[in-house]
């Protein structure tokens, strides 16, 4: 049997080490856009947080045509947060193509990303990326990849992988560093060379995977996946094996990749990529088999969450000003619809008006709240809270390999403030550039709220990275924010007045002229209890004092805080107010009275 002439091939990388980029290099080169058609750079980002936080959230699939070969291509994400997008989508494809930025060398998300795909038995080629920059050192990258591959025991085989040096940006690649090529005609024919054809058999009972679901305005819901043996057809009769059994559907239409557009088709051999109109019920997981010979695949497995946060109705007496969708059923229905297309995601529905969402981590969970704002919603959102288990009777909780890049002059703060969460150092390199890698094991819980921290310690220069790395007994308590908040009083309007009395006492996250309410957070204290404080104070006026007096108070620029940095702020006894307006810190008890009095640490207890 003469084989299709398909290579599936999956883009792996640390955030930010260029592979948005290097696929859109292969669109351009490949004749996919005519260069009066380049409207933008990164076109596979297209979602509004991808391209604001310049890194990959949802895996996307595109096509290019080299030579008589159809190449399909997915742009998975590098961060592990995103884990579940990776884990799916290496199911679709026969290689990958491993992406290591050539200053920065290998890091924890590569490692977690190449670990999955050499346990699939994937065929990689590596490209040692961004060769332009002034601190590239390519050959001590290489030696770092290889051993990297030694650890993750990697097989003869795999250990065989081609080695290209590319600058992305300007889409080239070399063999050999330096020599005149100046495109990348040389990786696009390794890929055709090295990544094995698809080995499924067009005339075998259908198997085609559902890896991704995608929606369309015009006929609802799209399966994404493989054809890994027979013919999809449009107008078919086929079995749909779910969890519970098979159930006959139908095909209502084809879609193909062509560059960035799906076009439609009438029938997909085996080894292509394709999406299914028609299939309401289908979702991630299930497999569409042949009737009379059914043979499901095996289903998609992904880790298990290791955060968990509570969503629940913004009870503020701000609700309902800004947001179009307030309501739990709203609320309900939005977490619903997300867990339909993302695996890595599960959330427990067992209460009317408050849902327990439970993810990778922070990231993965900010960005889904970040993304249900912009479409409207309203929501309260508590402190994040690590999942533990018990093994063997014995309580466990999860640990993060976590690798920091810093200043030498930063080596202290940061180990010190990584001990006091439990951190232990693994390992220390200094390459004698004036910048050190640090690497720890740390419990998930002792990160909620560090990587604030960390940036301030190290003045922004420093690069702070985490991954998934097994579950460890409990540690013992970890100290949480050792300051308590300033707690407004009252509603009303902030003054300048009042807010310029109130600076000495700690860092203000509001200006004047801010609306606030009673059990509103308008600043982090001095010290570790929290402060009612009174925001709308007006200074009385008098005979012998004028308002315009005001004038010469400076106040300090307040804190603001971003959706991130509130939810590692806040403690346990809080919750960060989301709308699409606004982000807020509050109380969980509003009125000032019903709140307890004694400060408690807030340090999450083992749930």
């Amino acid at each position: 049997m003469a084989h299709l002439p398909f290579r599936n091939i999956a883009i792996i990388a640390h955030v930010d080490h260029g592979k948005t980029t290097l696929v859109d290099a292969m669109l351009w080169q490949s004749g996919t856009f005519r260069d009066n058609e380049r409207v933008a750079e990164r076109v596979m980002d297209s979602n509004d947080q991808e391209r604001e936080r310049g890194i990959t959230i949802l895996a996307k699939n595109t096509a290019v045509h080299y030579g008589d070969t159809k190449i399909n291509i997915v742009d998975t994400p590098g961060h592990a947060d995103f884990g579940g997008e990776v884990e799916r989508t290496l199911q679709m494809v026969d290689g990958v193509l491993l992406l290591v930025d050539a200053a920065e060398g290998p890091l924890p998300q590569t490692r977690f990303v190449l670990q999955k795909a050499l346990a699939l038995g994937l065929q990689p080629i590596l490209a040692i990326n961004k060769i332009d920059r002034s601190d590239a050192r390519a050959h001590e990258v290489l030696d770092e990849v290889y051993d990297l591959f030694i650890d993750l025991d990697a097989t003869e085989e795999q250990l065989g992988f081609p080695v290209f040096y590319t600058d992305a940006r300007r889409g080239i690649a070399h063999r050999v560093l330096g020599d005149d090529s100046d495109s990348l005609k040389p990786l696009l024919d390794q890929i055709v060379a090295t990544i094995p054809p698809p080995s499924g058999d067009p005339a075998a009972p259908l198997q085609y995977l559902v890896t991704n679901l995608d929606y369309n305005d015009y006929v609802g819901r799209l399966a994404v996946g493989r054809v890994f043996n027979g013919q999809l057809k449009t107008g078919a009769q086929v079995g749909l094996a779910r969890e519970e059994g098979i159930v006959t559907s139908k095909v209502g239409i084809l879609y193909t990749n062509e560059g960035l557009k799906r076009v439609e088709v009438a029938t997909a051999g085996a080894g292509d990529i394709v999406a299914v109109a028609g299939l309401e019920e289908v979702t991630i997981g299930d497999t569409l088999v042949d009737l009379v010979n059914p043979k499901p695949m095996k289903r998609i497995v992904v880790d298990e969450p290791t955060l968990a946060m509570v969503f629940s109705v913004n009870t503020s007496p701000f609700s309902g000003r800004a947001g179009k969708y307030v309501t739990s059923r709203q609320i309900r229905a939005r977490l619903e619809k997300e867990v339909l297309h993302n695996v890595s995601l599960k959330v427990d529905f067992s209460q009317s008006d408050a849902f327990r969402v439970m993810g990778r981590g922070e990231l993965q969970l900010a960005v889904l709240i970040e993304t249900m704002r912009r479409e409207g919603f309203e929501l309260s959102v508590s402190k994040p809270e690590i999942l533990t288990r018990q093994i063997d009777g014995v309580l466990h909780e999860p640990m993060e390999l976590v690798v920091v890049d810093c200043p030498e002059d930063h080596i202290g703060v940061v180990t010190q403030k990584l001990g006091t969460r439990r951190g232990k150092m693994l390992k220390m390199t200094n390459p004698g550039h004036g910048r050190v890698r640090l690497e720890f094991r740390v419990p998930s819980r002792g990160l909620i709220g560090f990587r604030s921290e960390f940036l301030t310690d190290t003045r922004g220069t420093g690069i702070l990275n985490s991954l998934f790395d097994g579950y460890e007994p409990w540690k013992g308590e970890i100290s949480g924010r050792a300051n308590g908040a300033l707690v407004s009083d009252r509603s009303g309007k902030t003054t300048t007045y009042s807010l310029y009395h109130l600076q000495p006492r700690g860092v203000l996250f509001v200006g004047p002229q801010v609306e606030t309410y009673e059990g509103m957070i308008v600043g982090e204290n001095n010290r570790e209890n929290d402060l009612d404080v009174n925001v709308i104070r007006e200074k009385k006026l008098t005979n012998m004092r004028s308002s315009g007096a005001d004038e010469a108070l400076r106040l300090i620029p307040p804190t603001e805080k971003n959706l991130e940095r509130a939810l590692e702020w806040i403690g346990t006894d809080e919750l960060v107010e989301v709308t699409p307006k606004d982000i807020r810190v509050r109380k969980r008890i509003l009125a000032a009275n019903q709140r307890p009095k004694k400060y408690t640490k807030r340090d999450a207890s083992p749930v």
